[in-house]
């Protein structure tokens, strides 16, 4: 959301630290090999046992050491120093007889006199950057836990010094607790519940029957279209063994339909179980990556069921927090360069407080270059770039050249044409105007062939490459799948209904007749691979639209239009691109990408939005909406806003950067949003405002989300009555997030805005608002912040960690009253807590630092 102008609103290293250019992807390819051939070393132990550091896999530096008593075994693990900065790295092996949530606690020593950090990677993924207080001194042990979600099996948990991390620690010994193993049918045997699916359509959770696994069940599946929908992550394309736990409350057999990406597999019998919990086992077919899995009644089913949960064997588990994601990120400047590096620096208006982690790589000499060291095999890379514009404000054209392994693979088209803002909000293209920003863009290819991992991948400035500089920021490198293929049933070609794709002609016209005349005969319409042009919107009633794949099947915008308009019924898109072209912000004229009224039950699904004024825009009487696996780059307004009246509906699994608004906002203009989610997404970069933001509505989430590098104007995550939305009532639960290097300045008000910002404005915050288990790293501000000049009055906060903080930990400036208990404050620079205007704390147990 846009601001408005004039308002106020309130082993110890003995080294020096200095920055090192390193090859974090050779690390990740080490862990991977340890995931796959454990030495004799990393033998499997026993869950709950303790695991010697010096009995692990030490790679990167990591050394065997004795010269600091009160170790455990026959040492300790030092070596976490500045020189093996990006590499220092110890694994151990845990096994665990069911998959499941656990912890592990790493018993180390930092005598360093401040909070030093390590990367815990569980099986190959980073899981979180972690804090380790100081102790007295180097010969002064302690422990600190960190939960963990392990699989069944043996897993690898490794302790790692990356290029992000300030290391220089001892590490000792780790302990693991891991899930307790059960019988066949057991609760435990499940790898995703019920509860922490997706559900719509008058499915609800339920607590009533003993037995269930976890925090509840589902009820409530007799209506047609009642659904629950899980994110599924596979290591490969194949049919996989599924089981479904469930009861019935009689005798009857129960009927639903199961579904893969929302393609109908088979209807499912569920014998009838008098209320006992039972399983049915089947199989499904998955493609590799992130798949959703869907149980629902469609027509001729009963529904007559309750649902636990489902295992997929095979499956493998999602990320904990943040998007599953089906590319590996490299920064740059991790990278190794021979040029300079710029940042880190967050001061507005600069390039590199636009840049993921504040610093970026700058090319401009000829045979300037950034060498990258793959971890897994790729067809396909996305470049995170910044180029000059020229003086017009119209864009420069430029090519990169690309090598493999040193041979020359391709030349990267890049421009300036879709970044480069001026002037005040909401900006224009007009240099003249002064105050650019909007620095960064992003290109994406398809590569000529398939690289193998430990393929080193070159980004070089030739002599042909005639921009003045090139700043790269990231790349991201997949394994992009071929082009899908129409279902054998229940849709029809774009191209026998009159749609040409790849002719230059504007195809907006034959689009919306396709799409009227295949929902017509209740088929849905299919777009071969092929670019189609559009100035316009398609009209979306109840249809089924679907592409060969984002990499192949493209939707492209003209002068800031066309885009996908919803009008009623339900509708499924997926699997394509929608390329805008949109070069500044006009609210008035220009399209988002996807926006309107999608009735009840659509899915969005697969989806790469980019260059367009909004990537995802919903209204009244929108209802049981999922959209999954949204990849919303480079947007001039809002990545998603769920808007006036939205209900039950949920934004997952997606990746959203370089918005020129809120990353992810719910607006109650009007009407109450209500009952929505914004889980497990991945938001970087939002230019102005926030990654996430609630205004107003009823009982909204915002759980299980990554969120980092706010630029201006902006929290990580707000709770606002700011705009006059319908006042919050429910309780607005913002659970398990990460906020790295949020928070920002806003010059309209001169005011420093918090990581955690609850904001009432327009009126009194007085319905619930928790905030749980969030971790707030780096802020840029204060880590928490409360204002300013009406009431708050029933705030919960539980389980937030504050580390480093570039202000307060935590700020309040407001009357009302709220709770803290396991709040804990570390390295905030003014100090733990600054509280004004009258606001009553009640303090729990668990604080420190405060």
């Amino acid at each position: 959301m846009s601001p408005a102008p004039g308002k106020r609103s309130h082993t110890h290293a003995h080294t020096s630290s200095r920055p090192l250019r390193t090859v974090l992807p050779l690390l990740l390819a080490m862990l991977g090999a340890l995931l796959y051939g454990a030495t004799a070393a990393t033998a499997a132990q026993a869950a709950g046992t303790v695991l010697e550091a010096e009995s692990a896999q030490l790679s990167g530096g990591a050394a065997v050491s004795t010269e600091h008593p009160g170790y455990t075994g026959s040492g300790f693990v030092g070596g976490f120093t500045d020189a093996n900065k990006g590499t220092a790295s110890v694994a151990f092996t845990v096994h665990s007889e069911a998959a499941g949530a656990g912890s592990l606690a790493l018993r180390y020593a930092n005598g360093t006199t401040a909070a030093m950090t390590l990367s815990l990677y569980v099986n190959g993924d980073r899981v979180r950057q972690v804090s380790l207080p100081a102790t007295a001194n180097w010969d002064t042990w302690a422990t600190h836990e960190e939960a963990v979600t392990y699989r069944a099996g043996d897993n690898t948990v490794a302790w790692t010094f990356t290029a992000s991390d300030s290391g220089n620690v001892n590490l000792d010994n780790a302990t693991p607790d891991t899930p307790a193993p059960t019988g066949p049918g057991d609760p435990a045997t499940l790898t995703h519940q019920a509860e922490d699916a997706f559900f719509s359509g008058g499915a609800a959770k339920a607590t009533t029957a003993s037995g269930y696994e976890g925090s509840a069940y589902l009820s409530g599946f007799t209506t047609t279209g009642a659904r629950t929908v899980f994110s599924v992550d596979t290591p490969g394309a194949d049919t996989y063994p599924l089981t479904v736990r469930y009861r019935t409350p009689d005798s009857a057999a129960a009927t639903v339909t199961l579904l893969a990406d929302n393609t109908t597999v088979r209807r499912l019998t569920l014998p009838g179980t008098d209320g006992a919990w039972a399983t049915a086992a089947t199989d499904v077919p998955l493609h590799a990556a992130l798949n959703t899995l869907t149980l629902r009644t469609a027509s001729g089913d009963n529904g007559n069921y309750q649902l636990d949960g489902i295992a997929v064997t095979g499956s493998t588990p999602s990320a904990t927090r943040g998007a599953t994601l089906p590319y590996t990120a490299y920064e740059a400047e991790s990278g190794t360069t021979n040029a300079s590096v710029t940042g880190p620096d967050r001061t507005y208006l600069t390039v590199p407080s636009e840049a993921s982690g504040r610093r970026a790589v700058v090319l401009d000499e000829t045979g300037d270059y950034v060498r990258l060291t793959l971890t897994k095999p790729a067809n396909a890379l996305t470049l995170r770039y910044s180029l000059p514009d020229n003086a017009a404000g119209t864009g420069t054209d430029a090519t990169l050249s690309v090598y493999a392994d040193g041979s020359e693979l391709e030349d990267l088209a890049l421009s300036s044409k879709y970044s480069w803002v001026y002037g005040g909000y909401p900006y224009t293209n007009d240099p003249s105007q002064g105050s650019g920003h909007h620095f960064f863009d992003e290109t994406h290819a398809l590569l000529p062939r398939e690289l193998p991992a430990g393929t080193v991948l070159t980004f070089q400035k030739d002599a042909g490459d005639t921009a003045a500089s090139y700043t790269l920021d990231l790349v991201e490198t997949e394994t992009a799948p071929a082009a899908l293929t129409m279902p054998a049933t229940g849709f029809v070609s774009a191209t026998t209904l009159g749609v040409t794709p790849d002719d230059g002609t504007d195809d907006t016209s034959a689009l919306n007749a396709a799409v009227a005349t295949a929902t017509a005969q209740g088929k849905g319409l299919w777009l071969p691979s092929g670019t189609y042009d559009i100035s316009g919107h398609i009209d979306l009633a109840g249809a089924d639209l679907r592409g060969a794949g984002p990499w192949h099947t493209v939707l492209r915008g003209r002068n800031g239009k066309g885009g996908l308009f919803g009008r009623g019924g339900t509708s499924t898109v997926q699997d394509l691109m929608i390329a805008g072209d949109a070069t500044y912000r006009d609210d008035a004229n220009f399209d988002a990408a996807v926006e309107g009224d999608f009735g009840n039950g659509s899915t969005l699904q697969n989806l790469w939005i980019e260059h367009t004024k909004v990537g995802l825009w919903t209204d009244a009487p929108t209802t049981g909406l999922l959209a999954t696996g949204l990849r919303i780059r480079d947007t001039f307004a809002d990545g998603v806003n769920l808007h006036k009246g939205t209900a039950g509906s949920e934004v997952t699994q997606s990746s959203i950067r370089n918005t020129g608004d809120d990353g992810l906002a719910m607006f109650s203009e009007a009407q109450a949003v209500t009952d929505c989610a914004f889980r497990f997404n991945t938001v970087q970069l939002p230019l102005l405002a926030n990654t996430a933001a609630v205004y107003g509505g009823h009982a909204n989430r915002v759980e299980d989300n990554l969120l980092a590098d706010t630029v201006t104007g902006s929290a990580g995550i707000a709770i606002s009555s700011r705009f006059a939305p319908v006042p919050f009532s429910g309780t607005t639960s913002v659970q398990r997030n990460t906020l790295t290097r949020t928070g920002g300045y806003e010059p309209n008000w001169q005011s420093r805005l918090g990581a955690l910002w609850i904001y009432a404005d327009s009126s009194d915050i007085t319905a619930p608002v928790l905030l749980k288990d969030n971790d707030v790293l780096d802020s840029t501000y204060s880590g928490l912040l409360v204002s300013w000049q009406k009431n708050v009055a029933a705030l919960t906060v539980d389980g937030l960690r504050i580390d480093g903080a570039g202000a307060y930990g935590i700020e309040i400036d407001s009357e009302g009253a709220g709770t803290f208990s396991g709040v804990t404050v570390s390295g905030a620079t003014d100090g733990g807590l600054s509280a004004a205007g009258g606001f009553a704390i009640t303090r729990g147990t668990g604080n420190t630092g405060w």
